[in-house]
């Protein structure tokens, strides 16, 4: 890939793990960096954030290629992955920092996040309002290390294979299905 061409998203849907353990499988995706957006602390750790105290949403960084994924697909699977209809939370992880929100740079963008919200609601996905939350991009702060990749370095914790997992095995039938799967 082109890193000079590249674009990127800053949204969050619920648990950085899940969300997180399915974008790198995509083609056209670059990098994915789990982290903290839209609080007020400065430089955030973990367990600030699960305070639900600094006002972060746990969120996921995609750098993509254009030319090879759009930000509509890209909508799409963030759509697919969580729950929009589910206000600052997604099934049993409860508080702000799990909310569904979409950060935007510029005008454009947030325009394109809202035809993104009103195409998945229209698509009849999820029963309810959507609760997606579309917030001025300020600041990412990348999360600890160890954060970076949990879902593929610890397959087998209890919450990666009880939540995590099948979502990415949800995720692997509809998308490898589209043939949107590196190989």
């Amino acid at each position: 890939m082109d890193k000079e061409n590249l674009e990127y998203i800053t949204f969050g849907g619920g648990c950085f793990w899940c969300v997180e353990g399915c974008f790198p499988m995509l083609k056209g995706v670059y990098e994915v960096i789990s982290g903290y957006s839209g609080g007020q602390t400065i430089n955030p750790s973990y367990k600030e954030v699960c305070t639900g105290e600094t006002s972060h949403a746990e969120v996921v960084k995609i750098a993509f290629d254009p030319s090879v994924i759009s930000y509509d697909q890209i909508m799409d699977v963030f759509f697919f992955l969580h729950d929009p209809t589910q206000l600052n939370r997604q099934g049993n992880d409860i508080g702000t920092q799990y909310r569904s929100v979409i950060f935007y740079e510029t005008p454009q963008e947030k325009e394109k996040a809202e035809a993104a919200i009103r195409t998945s609601e229209d698509s009849g996905r999820w029963n309810g309002k959507y609760e997606t939350e579309l917030a001025k991009f300020e600041k990412f702060y990348p999360a600890e290390q160890y954060h970076q990749g949990y879902y593929g370095e610890n397959p087998d914790q209890p919450y990666c294979s009880a939540v995590v997992g099948p979502k990415v095995a949800k995720f692997k039938k509809r998308y490898g299905d589209l043939g949107m799967l590196k190989d």
